[in-house]
């Protein structure tokens, strides 16, 4: 069923104008809930991702001069947008992606916030003076890099979308947006609400399609800077195209993220963050808790608790706004459900769920798997389904050895009472963000981001905008004549 705001055709959009595919070719996206089309969208090539990145580079300059306060008020107007249309954006991204419509639109008032945020940044990128003595002045500026790809991923499009964007026309770049090709539709309509904030209509433009026009955007000689989310594989062949014109890349790439629950916490509060942190989104969350290591003096109570909410759990289609929704894709519900099978093979046990439903659309279950070893493959690798593995420990293992075991360091939790343990143990983990007896404790304002695979730079927060911002030194002569000055010194 289509949402009454979704349109039937979506060309490309480049330079503010619907323009067709280069190639005349369009494929159906379609309702995850029941895998039934509910619109047909532009399958880009390297020729479409080309107009693009002119339509980008011709605007960058009008945008880049323009007066930062009135680029932050334009960004502002955009999010004043968002909040006013959040109902008919969550009634298209749920029925593209498949989430819950409460979680749809909480992800929409947080793309709000992103371009609320960063709007007020906007005068607020000094540079820095050098006391460097008095025969010179010296002193640094803060430019914007031109061109920015943003490659976004499946799972929270629109949030995503405002995430990178937001902070890349602020510091005065061009965007040129390419959603993932099963969930295409948000991105459209959240570029329309920024040419009408005011926004020069060639600074937004967004290519749809899969891995052409992705690879296209990452090798241009005309991009200066791309941010990218998805896997890790993805990620590496990103960097690898990036390096041949040298141009620097933001990677977000998962994480396989452990929950620590110390005998001494609070074991119900425990199980509440972490079945929110791997049940919403149906676990399609890059940042869920989707290992829990807990101390076998509570080990049994945590599972009993977890198999219960997870039991409970309504599914359905997003629009009846569930508990849960379904996974994205059918090639997606069939991974999961092989690596359900895989926890199986090597001896896990299934303490609930594990299916997929036997009705239309792509739904698994909410699954749990006790006993399970911390080499196991689904204790390493990131299945990104409502999968929740439990890693019992004991005193004379260290918890923190057990959750850095893995190629991963997006997030990590602490749930305890000792605060000198959470103190330690938070130094301790290998993971760009550490939760103490919470989980998504990030917020707009907070640097987000992994150790080792899981990524390389920060999005949100002020270090985003080092994503989009190159800095230039200048030095000023106040003297006559030749001076001493050598390299090196």
């Amino acid at each position: 069923m289509r949402s009454p705001d979704v349109r039937e055709r979506y060309p490309h959009l480049v330079g503010g104008s619907w323009t067709e595919p280069v190639a005349g070719e369009y494929v159906e996206t379609v309702d995850p809930a029941t895998n039934e089309p509910i619109a047909t969208v532009a399958s880009g090539t390297a020729a479409d991702v080309d107009a693009a990145v002119s339509a980008a580079r011709a605007a960058f300059p009008e945008w880049r001069d323009t007066d930062p306060v009135t680029r932050g008020q334009r960004v502002h107007r955009v999010a004043e947008l968002i909040r006013a249309r959040r109902d008919e954006l969550a009634a298209i991204e749920t029925v593209d992606q498949g989430k819950p419509l409460s979680q749809a639109r909480s992800d929409f008032e947080g793309a709000a916030r992103y371009f609320e945020y960063y709007a007020g940044a906007a005068d607020k990128l000094e540079g820095e003076s050098i006391p460097v003595g008095t025969g010179q002045v010296d002193f640094t500026v803060r430019e914007p890099y031109g061109v920015s790809a943003q490659i976004l991923p499946w799972n929270f499009p629109g949030n995503l979308f405002a995430r990178g964007v937001a902070p890349a026309l602020v510091a005065g770049n061009a965007v040129v947006v390419k959603p993932a090709p099963t969930t295409p539709l948000s991105a459209f309509h959240l570029a329309e609400l920024c040419h009408e904030a005011g926004i020069p209509e060639g600074a937004v433009n967004v290519v749809a399609g899969g891995g052409e026009p992705g690879g296209a955007l990452t090798e241009h000689a005309g991009v200066d800077t791309v941010t990218f989310t998805g896997s890790v594989p993805t990620g590496q062949a990103v960097m690898r195209a990036a390096a041949e014109h040298v141009t620097p890349v933001t990677l977000e790439l998962g994480g396989k993220n452990p929950a620590i629950v110390y005998p001494d916490a609070d074991v119900e509060e425990a199980v509440g963050w972490v079945a929110t942190a791997i049940f919403t989104n149906a676990g399609q969350v890059c940042s869920a808790a989707d290992r829990a290591l807990v101390h076998e003096d509570v080990y049994d109570a945590f599972v009993e608790q977890i198999t219960a909410i997870a039991e409970a759990y309504e599914l359905g289609p997003g629009r009846e706004d569930p508990d849960m929704g379904p996974l994205n894709s059918e090639a997606h519900r069939e991974r999961v459900a092989e690596y359900v099978e895989r926890g199986r093979e090597e001896g896990a046990t299934l303490a609930v769920g594990g299916d997929v439903l036997d009705r239309a659309g792509n739904f698994v279950e909410p699954t749990v798997f006790v006993d399970v070893d911390n080499g196991m493959t689904v204790a390493q690798e990131e299945i990104f389904g409502p999968v929740l593995v439990v890693v019992p420990f004991s005193d004379d293992d260290d918890p923190v050895e057990i959750a850095n075991d893995v190629e991963y360091g997006l997030t990590a939790g602490v749930f305890t009472n000792d605060v000198r343990r959470a103190h330690r143990d938070a130094r301790r983990l290998e993971a760009g963000n550490v939760y103490v007896n919470k989980w998504f404790g990030d917020t707009n304002q907070t640097p987000f981001g992994g150790y080792k695979k899981s990524g390389i730079g920060r999005e949100k927060g002020f270090e985003a905008l080092d994503s989009y911002l190159q800095t230039k030194n200048v030095a000023i002569n106040l003297e006559r004549g030749l001076g001493d000055d050598l390299p090196g010194a």
